[in-house]
């Protein structure tokens, strides 16, 4: 394969592993508000965030892959696992480890969620808000177009996005779907229990 094609293989991997794993985090984060719009039935949110989770592994995985038989770079497998272990940008490589590790764990923990339980799950599964931030780090630091002018507004994009998602989710607070059918309960026994 062309040198030359494997860079902007990788460099384009990266950058679409970006835009999908914000789409990710947003998706997740309306799952979790139990979001609902006119003409969009609530599985539809739940299952666009995971089939977006899956594509985005598909590209991480071929940005990875470029990334390690890149001749200019000679990272090796070794620099794909082990957090902080190449040469190259060792910081900021080191991030992308431990990024890409994080998201292992998320999908790892995802196919036995049945065995690991919800609460364990969960908690895992919160990794994406670490994961994430730590992405976007290591593409700023060890893209080499990092701060052109596209990349760098696909960034800026992105981290508005997501951060908007995640203050939109602090402010709103958990949705608990079954608080509206308790209230009702509650107010129609008070109201039985009126003289």
């Amino acid at each position: 394969m062309n040198d030359q094609l494997l860079w902007y293989t990788t460099r384009a991997a990266g950058a679409v592993s970006l835009v999908l794993l914000s789409a990710v985090v947003i998706l997740g984060v309306l799952s979790a508000l139990r979001f609902r719009a006119a003409g969009w039935p609530g599985f539809l949110t739940t299952g666009l965030h995971r089939n977006v989770a899956l594509v985005t592994l598909v590209f991480l995985a071929l940005h990875i892959v470029t990334a390690v038989v890149d001749p200019f770079t000679h990272l090796g497998w070794l620099a794909a696992i082990v957090p902080f272990s190449s040469y190259y940008r060792t910081f900021w490589l080191g991030l992308g480890t431990i990024a890409a590790e994080l998201l292992v764990a998320i999908v790892l923990t995802s196919l036995v969620r049945g065995l690991i339980g919800h609460a364990a799950w969960r908690a895992i599964h919160w990794l994406t808000y670490a994961s994430w931030p730590i992405g976007v780090v290591h593409g700023l630091g060890t893209g080499t177009d990092a701060f052109s002018a596209w990349f760098f507004a696909l960034t800026c994009g992105c981290v508005a996005a997501v951060g908007f998602a995640v203050v939109y989710r602090l402010v709103a607070g958990p949705r608990d779907p079954l608080a509206e059918q308790r209230a009702s309960f509650r107010s129609g026994v008070e109201r039985k229990s009126e003289p």
